[in-house]
């Protein structure tokens, strides 16, 4: 039984399904090193899902619907933004608000523009890159993924951007005595969590499911964060932590078939994102100022 669990694919399932875990984590990083929450994470790789369904639904173009996906996902960030940043309303309640709101209206637009309830028609998904002269596949958008892990690791810790983002969320009353723009700053970590989360949402849509189904997203967005957290907000930590919850749903996959309770398996990837943050709680130090809103 053990032989018939662990295995390669049992790996290479783990890894796809990190993906939307890793970039909307990876936005969560932007956005807490900037001293702002974004709890509307879910909300946000929701209708990212929702517009990669949409965008290649009438364009018949997947890299059109992955664009349209980024484009929502920004929209929703921009909100947060805006109420959190500039009107300095609470992020919690902001990202939770936005949350709910991103259910109701991709539910009654997916009705709206499907005619249908529940899910969407079936979408044409991402090509398939092979590696030359073998047979083996990979999709773009793992490649995507491990490409921004990097240029996030490096921009976050060896740019002069990056510092600045890091100092907004430590001391943002520093960073402005130094002549640093908090509120631009504030709001790029989280216009950039948009973008990062609006594409975890379209791995969900264009190569997981290739079709959109009305909260579809099943709290990925709070085991990011999760994931996030546990990375102690690096990048790469993240992915690490991401690659973890991957490994407990794809064991969750292998394991429908052999005999054991499905109540019990579906419980799994949330047993381990609950021990996790159990394990890292006293540990993990957020950014100082990551949820103060900051007047000047």
């Amino acid at each position: 039984m053990i032989g018939g669990i662990l295995s390669l694919e049992l790996l290479i399932s783990a890894l796809r399904m990190s993906v939307p875990l890793t970039f909307a984590s990876l936005g969560g990083v932007f956005s807490e090193r900037g001293g702002v929450v974004n709890i509307a994470l879910e909300g946000i790789m929701l209708v990212g899902a929702f517009g990669a369904v949409v965008g290649t639904y009438f364009t018949n173009n997947p890299w059109i619907g992955l664009l349209t996906a980024m484009s929502f996902g920004f929209l929703i960030a921009l909100i947060h933004a805006v109420v959190s940043i500039s009107f300095r309303i609470n992020q919690i309640i902001s990202g939770t608000a936005l949350n709910i709101m991103a259910t109701g209206l991709t539910t009654f637009l997916s009705r709206l523009i499907f005619k249908a309830a529940g899910s969407s028609p079936h979408i044409e998904g991402m090509v398939q890159w092979r590696f030359p002269g073998t047979n083996w596949q990979i999709s773009p958008l793992i490649v995507i993924m491990f490409a921004v892990i990097i240029i996030s690791q490096i921009v976050i810790f060896k740019t002069r951007y990056g510092l600045r983002l890091r100092a907004c969320g430590e001391n943002p009353y520093a960073a402005d005595s130094l002549g640093v723009n908090v509120i631009k700053m504030r709001y790029s970590g989280v216009l950039i969590s948009g973008v990062l989360g609006g594409l975890g949402g379209a791995f969900l849509s264009l190569e997981h499911a290739r079709v959109f189904v009305e909260g579809m997203t099943t709290g990925r967005g709070f085991i990011a964060l999760a994931g996030m957290i546990f990375g102690r907000w690096t990048p790469l930590g993240s992915f690490s932590a991401c690659f973890l919850f991957g490994l407990a749903e794809a064991l969750r996959m292998r394991l429908e078939g052999f005999g054991i309770p499905t109540q019990f398996i579906q419980m799994i990837p949330y047993i381990v994102t609950m021990c996790v943050l159990v394990g890292v709680v006293g540990r993990a130090v957020a950014p100082a100022y990551d949820g103060i809103p900051f007047e000047k």
